[in-house]
């Protein structure tokens, strides 16, 4: 599913995001990618999504080389991996549901595909009572709720999720991570990047560490150790 091979990322003042990674995730996995803050796993995550590209090597998924992909090619891109970020980016002026359905709006969706996929991603992420409800109106778990339902618009058969948990407190982190289970379990891969030693080792899921750019540790069944 996601392959890198010797990837490496310099920037122009010289910081060293990225060296020589080698790795593959395989589909339907669940997989943590921990470090300390600079160590470079959000920079995967980036190139994951395409949002930075390698200074060298090669990152194939599916069986694309999105190395070198073209702008005009990222939105193709986009529709086949969910992003889930700590902070929400949701529409202050637009409703629970209306959030959702702007995402398939955008790509020129139907609104008879849009009035039957909108419920159904509200259900998967416990929301259905909270359609008619305002960003403002919901608390921090509800709100990255709304933000993975809208990462799921397209059925994407990755969801790459940095720092989803950052800005909540524990048992709502841990709400959130078991709706990541519940769409692993739905056959996505999940990529998780966190710090968060607590999530990491209540999941006992894959684990990759990062330490300066390069992968330090890569166990199947990992606990957070740095």
């Amino acid at each position: 599913m996601i392959t890198f091979e010797h990837v490496s990322k310099l920037y122009e003042d010289g910081t060293v995001a990225a060296a020589d990674l080698n790795f593959t995730i395989e589909p339907g996995e669940f997989i943590s990618i921990v470090g300390h803050s600079g160590a470079g796993k959000t920079t995967i995550a980036r190139m994951i999504i395409a949002e930075e590209k390698p200074s060298e090597g090669r990152i194939i998924i599916g069986g694309w080389d999105i190395s070198a992909i073209k702008r005009s090619e990222i939105p193709v891109l986009r529709r086949q991996i969910g992003v889930v970020f700590q902070d929400f980016k949701l529409l202050k002026k637009k409703t629970v549901e209306e959030n959702i359905a702007f995402a398939l709006e955008v790509c020129g969706a139907k609104r008879k595909k849009i009035r039957k996929i909108v419920p159904q991603l509200l259900r998967i992420v416990g929301l259905e009572e909270k359609a008619d409800k305002f960003p403002n109106q919901l608390s921090g778990g509800e709100q990255q709720r709304v933000v993975i339902a809208r990462a799921l618009v397209h059925r994407p058969k990755i969801l790459v999720a940095d720092e989803p948990t950052g800005n909540l407190d524990t048992i709502t982190a841990h709400e959130i991570t078991d709706l990541l289970l519940k769409i692993n379990q739905l056959g996505t891969t999940v990529v998780l990047v966190t710090h968060n030693p607590e999530i990491v080792n209540r999941l006992r899921k894959r684990v990759i560490t990062v330490d300066h750019g390069a992968v330090s540790s890569n166990k199947k069944t990992g606990k957070y150790t740095l």
